[in-house]
């Protein structure tokens, strides 16, 4: 700790509520010890085009800022401060020895080519499994890094809960009781797709907090997905739950689900970083349109089954005060780890917000330098609270599949 230090923070992925409380705890620990803070602005996009000795410089105001301690306001606003972007160095490496490989590691090398022009000493990265990743290849090649879990759906490993995932729940919460009123006042049903590309903790949780008559995750469904089949399904719900009197509803589903669909009608649109486009499936409207075709051929009546996706608005919400205490630890945790020297790690929490060191190792498959995934386990406590309070359908078991 005796080396002159300056540290760099970027953010890169999605947003997510609490980012700022984040990037303000962070900047304000390392600020308050005397060690200057730079933002790089917009994730990884330009860092890690930089070339030294030529005239893609980086400039102050577009690619960084110098962070002061006003930094300390923006605590509670949504947003995020330095901006995001889903700009990837780490993406050409696919195994240990693309590590070698000076064309696949050259952007990887770019970057920590802009944090020595920079002066930079360490960096701290916040983002979900693909920034892991790159905070790993960056560690790998030599760069200091420390790293925070970010992501909504809550499916990172080696942390309970991530920054902006309960306000996602409260958001989603919300958007559902509203819709269950309107239901409730027209007998009909409401067919709602939520975030959630690989688990279903945003679906369960903002489930159970909306009454939903029924949730439905990825987590369940092994092999492909057959849309008629769990068409069905729902069908026998609507018809079991109107023989008890209840004639209106919320159906929960996680848009992760359009990954087990056949190939024939899984998305197959992806993003310019290869991410699929799992809302361009609407596969809330094409459960929609089938449950209700099903239930009118067997009943002859006709059911409003209205089909809505719930997503980006729930990325940006101003944050519930669990998630700004939440960010401000994980925050102030990346100068705890930095003055303890353990870079190499991710910022985590246990217990009572008490900060903890997890080694890149532990997250990251050493063979195939793939991220560890989270699910919502069968055998958990969430699953079976989700399973109670979900309507009685037989022995409650998962819903047909197929394959």
């Amino acid at each position: 700790m005796t080396k002159t230090h300056k540290v760099a923070l970027v953010f890169s992925g999605g947003p997510a509520p609490a980012a700022n409380a984040v990037i303000s705890s962070a900047a304000l620990s390392f600020l308050d010890n005397d060690i200057p803070v730079l933002g790089i602005l917009d994730g990884f996009t330009r860092i890690q085009e930089f070339t030294p000795g030529t005239s893609q410089d980086l400039q102050e105001g577009r690619d960084f800022i110098a962070i002061d301690k006003t930094i300390s306001s923006i605590r509670n606003q949504s947003g995020i401060f330095i901006r995001s972007a889903r700009a990837n160095p780490g993406k050409p490496i696919g195994d240990k020895g693309d590590l070698r490989d000076p064309g696949k590691t050259e952007k990887l090398k770019n970057v920590i080519a802009a944090m020595e022009h920079l002066g930079v000493t360490a960096l701290v990265t916040m983002g979900g499994d693909d920034t892991l990743k790159t905070a790993n290849f960056l560690h790998m090649l030599g760069l200091p890094v420390i790293h925070i879990p970010k992501t909504i759906d809550n499916d990172y490993f080696g942390i309970p809960w991530t920054f902006g995932y309960w306000t996602a729940v409260d958001v989603a919460q919300k958007i559902l009781l509203n819709l269950k009123s309107d239901a409730d006042s027209t007998n009909a049903y409401f067919m709602v797709e939520l975030m959630g590309r690989k688990a279903g903790w945003i679906t369960y949780a903002a489930g159970i907090a909306g009454e939903a008559a029924d949730m439905l995750a990825a987590e369940e469904i092994e092999g492909e997905l057959d849309p008629e089949a769990l068409a069905g399904h729902f069908a026998d719900l609507i018809q079991a739950r109107e023989a008890e009197g209840r004639t209106a509803g919320i159906i929960c589903i996680a848009e992760g689900l359009a990954d087990k669909l056949p190939d024939s009608l899984r998305p197959q649109e992806v993003d310019q970083h290869g991410n699929v486009y799992y809302g361009r499936a609407e596969l809330c409207k094409t459960l929609a349109e089938k449950t209700a075709a099903v239930y009118k051929e067997r009943t002859g009546k006709t059911k409003k089954i209205t089909p809505r996706q719930i997503g980006y608005e729930t990325r940006t919400a101003r944050p519930i005060s669990y998630d700004v205490v939440l960010g401000s630890a994980l925050g102030h945790g990346a100068y705890r780890l930095f003055s303890r020297n353990l870079f190499g790690h991710m910022v985590s929490v246990e217990d009572n917000m008490d900060i903890k060191a997890i080694p890149f190792s532990d997250l990251v498959d050493a063979e195939t330098l793939v991220t560890k995934v989270r699910l919502v386990p069968k055998s958990g406590d969430l699953y079976k609270v989700k399973q109670a309070l979900s309507f009685p359908l037989g022995s409650k078991d998962s819903p047909p599949e197929e394959g």
